[in-house]
Formats: C-alpha cells, structure tokens, sequence
C-alpha cells in the first residue's frame, strides 16, 4: 500500500494532474424507479385535484340550478294566479269597459288628453308633505311625544 503525504494532495488539488474526478450522477435501477414513482404520485395528486374541482364546479351549477328551479317555480305559481284571475268573468267585464263594451246603463268615463294636469297641492295629491319640525330634539323627548303625544 502506497500512502500519500499532504503535501502531494495540495499539489493534486492544484489541477495539474489529478486522478480525483467528480463522482458522476448514474441511474441505478433503483433511482429510475423511484423518480418514476414520484412522477406517478405527482400525476395522481394532480389527477385528484382536477376531479375535486370538477366536483366542485358541478355542486355549484347545481345550487344555481335550484335557486333558478326555484324562481321558475315561482314564477309559473304567479303566472297561475294571474290566468285564474284572468278567467274571471268580474276581470273581463272591467277590461270590456276600457273598450267601451260595457252595459248599456254605463256612462263611459276618459280624461281628456288635453286636459291640464293637477297642481301639487289639489287635495288628495302626493304633492302635500307633512311639515317637519326644524327643532331637534333628543331621543327621550320623541320617545315621550309618542307615548304620550305633543304637549
């Protein structure tokens, strides 16, 4: 057996002559094994992901499928009482009197196109407003003003 001195291993490591090589990277059947394994896992997991969000996808359409189920219900539940309100003879008499259809004992009644409108303050209008108060108040005294009115 042949043993170096130190001195040689610095002069080896200078890079003139060296019979040290860096260790090569190989492929043992056991690594190709395992980084097709790990290939394989990554392609499940992401094969797992996708399904879970098609998965959800899907029970989101169908929660809006419902809520529209369930406008359309009610839809066709108005549209129901509308037809059976429609059938009634007291309905079609009313629509026949905006024909002029009506008996023969009824006055027609239309408000002349060319008529003014009303002034903002008729009586009956929603042109009137309550007056409001301008003085604040704290809230015991409106508590007390409704309980037992204005003094």
């Amino acid at each position: 057996m042949h043993r170096r001195d130190p001195e040689a291993r610095r002069d080896d490591s200078s890079g003139q002559s060296s019979t040290l090589t860096a260790p090569a990277i190989s492929f043992t059947r056991r690594r190709l094994a395992l980084l097709v394994a790990g290939l394989f896992a990554l392609w499940l997991v992401g094969l797992f992901a996708r399904q879970v969000g098609e998965a959800s996808a899907a029970a989101d359409q169908t929660d809006q499928m419902r809520l529209r189920n369930a406008a359309m219900r009610a839809d066709v539940a108005s549209l129901g009482r509308e037809l059976a309100l429609i059938k009634e003879p007291a309905f079609a008499s009313e629509m026949a009197r905006a024909y002029l259809l009506g008996t023969a004992r009824e006055i027609p009644f239309t408000i002349d196109p060319k008529a003014l409108p009303l002034p903002a303050d008729a009586p009956g209008s929603v042109g009137i407003k309550p007056e409001v108060s301008s003085q604040p108040s704290s809230p015991l005294d409106s508590w007390l003003q409704v309980l037992f009115g204005s003094p």
